[in-house]
């Protein structure tokens, strides 16, 4: 290999090692186990590797390293074959019968919020936590995805409205006012 290849390369490894948190930070909030993500993380770096020669532009990485673990997701699911459409699957993981005084402390918000968005189907909840987590743009969560904007913005608009009535329910049920403040 060459002096610039090597330095290439060097580089390219550098760049998607460095994203190895925020893929992380997807496979679990898809996920909710840290195994499991660990794993789909490491398929996804061991992909983006022997496919590095694929990446057009090196801006675009973050954006087509996580379509490549968004595929690696995909193709866990079809393997457990438990379910016919992977989009329409409900996730098992019940959200805990906290009530809002319990969650008042940081910690607790946050456990809330995850169990919240654990409750989504994953197909709102790949599009919430790219959005709304890792701040993607719609076009790149398109792509990502491969669905079209639309889907995007469709799918992003009930999970918020989900996770909406999720956490103003678990309030109503205490009988607390709603403290919850519009983020986006």
């Amino acid at each position: 290999m060459s002096l610039i290849t090597d330095l290439l390369f060097g580089t390219f490894r550098n760049d998607i090692e460095a994203l190895r948190p925020a893929l992380y930070r997807i496979a679990y909030a898809w996920t909710h186990d840290a195994a499991l993500a660990d794993d789909l993380v490491q398929e996804t770096l061991s992909r983006a590797w022997k496919r590095r020669n694929q990446l057009r532009e090196l801006r675009a990485l973050k954006a087509w390293a996580a379509r490549i673990l968004h595929h690696c997701w995909v193709d866990h699911l079809r393997r457990r074959r438990e379910f016919d459409d992977w989009e329409t699957l409900e996730d098992s993981l019940e959200a805990t019968g906290d009530t809002p005084e319990q969650c008042c402390d940081r910690e607790r918000i946050v456990a809330c919020v995850r169990a919240a968005v654990a409750g989504l189907p994953p197909a709102q909840r790949e599009v919430v936590t790219l959005v709304d987590l890792e701040e993607f743009s719609y076009a790149e969560v398109a792509e990502i995805l491969g669905i079209p904007v639309g889907t995007v913005m469709s799918r992003l608009s009930r999970a918020r409205a989900a996770l909406r009535q999720s956490l103003l329910g678990k309030i109503r049920h205490a009988g607390a006012q709603p403290v919850l403040r519009r983020v986006k």
